[in-house]
């Protein structure tokens, strides 16, 4: 009886995994719905003080310099630039938040934050993300007025090196009383192997 019991809890945890990750990809499937808004407030993190500190010396991870990654700290983040690299095109800012590093240096999960003038204008993805998974971003791009952003698409039996398929979402930047909003206007199949 212990072990059917203990069966069907795995089951039960196994699709409800499988769902959560369908629920967090789901947003490249579909027509592209906005979920930042002009003025909301930076979501807050999970890395506290001490996870930050031991962060930064273990992993000799770049000390926050701007206006940006100090106030993704203050909120509970580790900031850093995306794939070691800064994303600054006049007034707009692109910095990576991590909530946790594991043992190896590698962000347990991350979202890709956008500040513009200074105030915080919206994510990139609408949920965390993690490395070498489906719908974790890739190299991002200013492109006119506005930002690109690749995705990876892994399907079922992708090695972690490389996924199926790409894709790109454009999003613009809308600048309102309120606040700045960054919206994702358009996704599109960039590579396919």
């Amino acid at each position: 009886m212990r072990r059917v019991s203990i069966g069907w809890a795995l089951a039960v945890v196994c699709v409800c995994g499988a769902n959560f990750v369908a629920a967090q990809t789901a947003w490249l499937d579909q027509p592209l719905a906005g979920w930042n808004a002009a003025g909301a407030p930076l979501p807050k993190g999970t890395a506290d003080a001490a996870a930050r500190a031991d962060a930064m010396k273990r992993c000799q991870l770049v000390p926050p310099s701007t206006a940006a990654d100090r106030a993704l700290e203050a909120a509970g983040w580790i900031p850093q630039p995306h794939l070691d690299r800064p994303l600054i095109s006049t007034d707009v800012e692109i910095v990576a938040g991590f909530s946790s590093l594991d043992a190896s240096c590698a962000p347990a999960a991350f979202n890709l934050f956008v500040f513009v003038g200074g105030r915080f204008a919206g994510t990139l993805s609408p949920g965390l993300m993690a490395p070498r998974t489906d719908a974790s971003a890739g190299p991002v791009r200013f492109v006119n007025d506005g930002i690109s952003a690749e995705f990876a698409r892994y399907k079922p039996g992708d090695g972690d090196c490389c996924p199926s398929a790409r894709v790109a979402v454009q999003y613009r930047i809308d600048r309102t009383p309120t606040g700045p909003s960054v919206v994702p206007v358009n996704v599109r199949t960039t590579r396919s192997y």
